[in-house]
């Protein structure tokens, strides 16, 4: 017997409309690449949304033809989130900090037909677009009078040309909730990289998801700082989530710097944001030297890679802000856990809590997690087994775009999971905990070695910005971990020193072999340190024990 309830799809169309209805006058505050401060309301980016599906409309695209971003955190990109997606299309999110060789190959696998960019990145578009072989239409996110008068780029409109003479009146299509809304491509596999193809139904669930008190816990009193970009992994969901609630968004724009964002929190009233750690170790260094304090921010989930406790420790004790440590994937849409307290651990002692606050997080409802050994055997959840972490859930990749890749495995009961290509520990109250990567994991004498409890040490040391740990071959132990450091401006620090500092921290055999101080640690485009950039740039180096 089936229940007797509606019908209804879930569709991202019905966020922006929900917006409209319920919270029309809440504030959309973007700063522009013009350097100037943007203000409307949701009823305005609900108005907007339809006139871009009708400019889509206008060029006779197809159900399910993808639109391509090149664009900073802004209000045009966020018309662009609803008017492509709840009007049948596919928005492909580009990442701009990808090399241009890497952009044009995305953009022909993604088959895109019209691509849309801030004026920051014409740069690049004037040295892709003639490689782009499906693009027919190329957007420049500006008005009218400030289109240059010779690009280069064919038959280049401005936005607002394009869709601001449009009808505000549109009807938005009902379909399958499963079709295809948005797609991202991920750096994090082998080869080329692969799309994640999400659907409305995916993403308006994860959007739920997301907003729950025990997730990100956001509601109409909010106003939400997404330093995270549009264009990674839709900024977690924060725009959709945003919507469904009513929350008011405050958009940094190509400001990124310690300073731009602060004043945004301060002006704005923010009182939450989202970002990975290299953006708020950014805030902290502005806001430390100049005696500056937070008026209005209460929390901020931090993900991408394992935030230091040094960085926990000084936005609680010093800015009274709450740090959400948060752990996903592209795969995952991108939200698997987050780290908030159980009432049984209010009570506990701040260590005692700080250890729970430095592990990823519990699952969602509605993601699944395990962990297994080499042999897929299931590992306890004692908080001290390692294994491989496999997810499963309603936001997880099923296939990569073009059925590239295979994704999924089967454990022995048939089950199809997605490996992370992490490893971790999942304690008995659900709490998981990142302790490497598979493919970074230091392996010593048949004990493993986490670089992230090696790198989280040297970065609490008031002298040390950043540091990455890697194995090194070893003769006797197979491998033995070394840690690159960059050093903090006119700071002062010895091998000598920083290895003395590891001593009571971790085990003796933990503790590095070495320190190679190194003026940059290269990252990637989403600010992830690249470990295999790193073990190039050492691939000489020797260690003094071997």
């Amino acid at each position: 017997m089936l229940g007797l309830m509606q019908d209804q799809p879930l569709l991202i169309s019905n966020l922006i409309e929900f917006a409209d209805k319920h919270h029309g006058d809440g504030e959309v505050v973007s700063r522009r690449v013009e350097g100037d401060i943007h203000r409307y309301t949701w009823s305005d980016v609900a108005r907007r949304s339809r006139q871009v599906a009708h400019a889509l409309d206008g060029l006779n695209l197809g159900f399910s033809d993808r639109v391509a971003t090149l664009a900073w955190n802004g209000y045009r990109h966020l018309e662009l989130y609803f008017g492509v997606s709840g009007s049948g299309r596919v928005l492909h999110t580009i990442n701009p900090r990808l090399h241009p060789d890497q952009i044009a190959w995305i953009a022909n696998h993604a088959e895109d037909q019209v691509l849309c960019f801030d004026m920051t990145f014409l740069p690049i578009i004037q040295a892709v677009h003639s490689k782009c072989s499906t693009v027919k239409h190329w957007v420049a996110m500006c008005d009218a009078d400030k289109l240059p008068a010779d690009s280069g780029i064919p038959n280049l409109i401005s936005y607002e040309a394009w869709m601001g003479q449009q009808s505000t009146a549109y009807t938005w299509p009902v379909f399958d909730e499963n079709t295809a809304s948005s797609m991202c491509y991920t750096s994090g596999t082998t080869g080329n990289p692969k799309a994640a193809l999400y659907s409305h139904r995916s993403t308006t669930l994860h959007a739920y998801a997301a907003a729950l008190p025990d997730v990100m816990c956001i509601s109409a009193r909010d106003a939400i700082l997404p330093v995270v970009p549009m264009f990674h992994v839709n900024a977690w969901g924060i725009p959709y989530s945003a919507a469904l609630t009513g929350a008011k968004l405050v958009f940094p724009g190509p400001g990124m710097d310690g300073k731009s964002v602060y004043e945004m929190i301060e002006n704005e009233g923010v009182t939450y944001a989202a970002g990975v750690p290299t953006v708020w170790q950014m805030l902290l260094t502005y806001m430390k030297p100049n005696g500056l304090k937070f008026s209005t921010l209460k929390r901020t989930v931090i993900g991408g890679s394992a935030c230091p406790p040094a960085m926990i420790d000084a936005f609680r004790d010093d800015y009274n802000v709450e740090v959400l440590h948060a752990w996903g994937m592209t795969e995952l849409s991108p939200l698997g856990t987050l780290c908030t307290l159980k009432n049984k651990h209010l009570t506990l002692p701040k260590e005692a809590q700080m250890k729970l606050r430095l592990k990823q997080g519990r699952a969602i409802y509605g993601v699944d997690l395990k962990i297994v050994n080499d042999a897929g055997d299931e590992q306890p959840h004692d908080g001290k087994a390692y294994g491989d972490l496999l997810v499963k859930g309603p936001w997880v990749v099923a296939n990569y775009y073009k059925g590239e890749g295979n994704p999924l495995v089967k454990d022995k009961d048939g089950v199809s999971w997605f490996p992370t290509g992490d490893v971790a520990t999942i304690d008995a109250d659900g709490f998981m905990q990142i302790t490497d990567r598979s493919k970074d994991v230091i392996k010593s004498g048949g004990e493993w070695i986490s670089s992230i409890d090696i790198e989280n040490i040297a970065v609490a040391h008031p002298a040390v910005a950043m540091a990455a740990c890697i194995g090194v071959a070893h003769p006797k132990w197979d491998e033995r971990p070394i840690v690159a450091v960059v050093k903090k401006p006119d700071a002062h620090i010895t091998r000598e020193e920083l290895l003395a500092f590891y001593e009571g921290k971790t085990a003796k055999w933990q503790i590095p072999d070495d320190v190679v101080f190194v003026d940059t640690i290269p990252l990637g485009a989403t600010g992830k340190m690249l470990k295999t950039k790193l073990r190039e740039q050492l691939k000489d180096y020797k260690l003094p024990t071997a």
